[in-house]
């Protein structure tokens, strides 16, 4: 038997659920900040030229074979 009464379970539930919300929102605000400084270093400021950029290297690359 549990040493904490149902309502008290349920908020406990709760506040796990807040908890993984926030690491959720804490992990997608550190991948945002990495690929912000990603495409800084790459000198792109738009993901049509990241898909560019990729088309004209593999491009590059495929000629190069």
């Amino acid at each position: 038997m549990s040493k904490f009464p149902k309502d008290q379970h349920i908020s406990i539930e709760m506040h796990n659920e807040d908890d993984e919300a926030e690491f959720t929102e804490m992990e997608l605000l550190e991948r945002l900040e990495t690929l912000r400084e990603d495409m800084e270093d790459l000198r792109v400021s738009s993901l049509a030229e990241v898909i560019q950029r990729i088309e004209e290297l593999h491009r590059k690359l495929d000629n190069e074979q």
